[in-house]
């Protein structure tokens, strides 16, 4: 409100100049076309809109700077969840060390009660290259950088979906590394958390082709870049994919998880997000198909 109030203050007296000027030196009916005196320079004048700018500026750094300070000051309550964000080209991660769970892409935490706060705390870092967490309605940018942890906080007091992006280029498909934030109530997180916690399903004797994309999975390439828990799929370089089913989006917010995307995408990724680094597997439609089933399984 400090900063609307000195621009509006700045605007108004600029534009109030400006239409006054307009109005009071118009061309008039009558007007000769001799060129009017002509005044150069004005020491007055000229300090006055150096020393001014330069005073308003200050108050407002002054201002900025008590602000981020007292917001950095404020201690983590004991009631606070924690949440470790890894960025990747182009998509997140993240792990909720209290609980034991990995997911990506969508992130859950709790609303927070103004008489008993619960603010995630996000401890942020990057696999790769230089990213940027950034979600509008719950909090500034903070920068995702390789070998370095940043911490910042959300405490959103309505549930809800909050929307953010990647703010800093990071590559091909640094336009579509969306963020995705839920907020839910208590018993809507303790059941996600509770969900999330469970393992893969492993039985699939009811969905034949379920089963048979499992099997497919497993022997293929899928393997060394996902995991799959209570699987041999521990790889580390792609999402974890043991609940998969449960998310509303695939390719990091950019398509919404239905069947028909996801077989498209399992066919060949960079038909739906140019650059991605997930390669085309060059699996047949049988095999795309079953593969499809199995994950549309895991929930």
């Amino acid at each position: 409100m400090l900063v609307l109030a000195v621009t509006l203050g700045i605007f108004i007296v600029v534009a109030g100049l400006l239409t006054y000027a307009l109005i009071r030196y118009r061309r008039r009916p009558g007007d000769t076309n001799r060129e009017p005196a002509q005044v150069y320079g004005s020491p007055q004048i000229e300090l006055a809109w150096t020393v001014i700018p330069i005073l308003i500026v200050v108050m407002l750094f002054l201002s900025t700077t008590r602000v981020i300070l007292g917001t950095q000051a404020i201690p983590k309550p004991t009631s606070a969840m924690d949440v470790t964000v890894i960025g990747h080209q182009f998509w997140w991660e993240y792990r909720y060390p209290r609980f034991g769970v990995v997911t990506a892409n969508e992130l859950h935490i709790p609303v927070s009660d103004p008489a008993n706060p619960t603010p995630t705390y996000l401890a942020l870092s990057s696999a790769d290259v230089v990213h940027s967490f950034w979600i509008p309605r719950l909090a500034g940018k903070t920068d995702v950088i390789p070998n370095h942890v940043n911490v910042m906080w959300m405490d959103p007091r309505a549930p809800g979906l909050y929307l953010g992006q990647c703010a800093q280029f990071c590559g091909v498909q640094h336009a579509k590394m969306l963020l995705r934030v839920y907020a839910d109530t208590p018993d809507q997180f303790s059941a996600w958390i509770a969900a999330q916690k469970e393992p893969a399903r492993q039985d699939f004797s009811d969905n034949p082709q379920a089963a048979e994309g499992q099997q497919i999975f497993l022997h293929n390439a899928c393997i060394n870049c996902h995991t799959v828990n209570g699987t041999v799929a521990t790889g580390l370089f792609g999402p974890d994919l043991t609940h998969f089913a449960s998310r509303d989006t695939l390719a990091s917010g950019a398509i919404k998880n239905t069947p028909d995307n996801l077989k498209k995408w399992i066919d060949d990724p960079n038909s739906l997000k140019p650059g991605c680094l997930m390669p085309a597997m060059h699996l047949n439609n049988h095999d795309v198909d079953a593969i499809t089933a199995y994950l549309t399984q895991l929930r």
